[in-house]
């Protein structure tokens, strides 16, 4: 039996890292076990800001990476949340009633969903506003080395 609520929190802590992929559909999941990838690249990025600064431009391509990933993660826990029982029980638990308790939703369900909308939001919003932030500045100083 999958567990909706477990599952939608697998999902927004340890997507990025296919826990839920996992937990879904064993560990013959290829996409699980492509998920890390991402996430270590953007780690990686964040390491090479540590060690060489924010003007390293490999860091700022690197970075928006782990945020996307997260970002996808945490909408993933919430389409997961927002499956109804019926649904839920029909794909992940076929041989349970529809209304069977796995697929049901609870106040912990819940509180998952909004902190995957919260979190995954402003996740998504930094990446997004890091990744045009770094990408104008590049522009500004190629421009700059054109005109000299």
């Amino acid at each position: 039996m999958k567990n909706k609520t477990l599952t939608t929190w697998l999902a927004f802590l340890g997507g990025p890292i296919g826990l839920h992929r996992f937990y879904l559909r064993g560990f013959g999941d290829w996409l699980g076990w492509l998920l890390p990838i991402p996430t270590a690249l953007g780690v990686h990025g964040i390491q090479r800001v540590q060690q060489y600064g924010q003007d390293d431009v490999l860091s700022w391509l690197l970075i928006p990476m782990l945020g996307f990933t997260v970002a996808a993660c945490a909408l993933t826990a919430i389409v997961y949340g927002l499956m109804t029982p019926e649904k839920w029980n029909a794909r992940y638990n076929p041989t349970l009633a529809p209304d069977a308790a796995p697929g049901r939703t609870s106040w912990t369900t819940i509180i998952g969903i909004a902190l995957s909308l919260l979190i995954g939001t402003a996740v998504l919003m930094a990446s997004i506003a890091f990744s045009f932030q770094r990408y104008f500045e590049y522009q500004i100083e190629e421009a700059r080395k054109i005109s000299q």
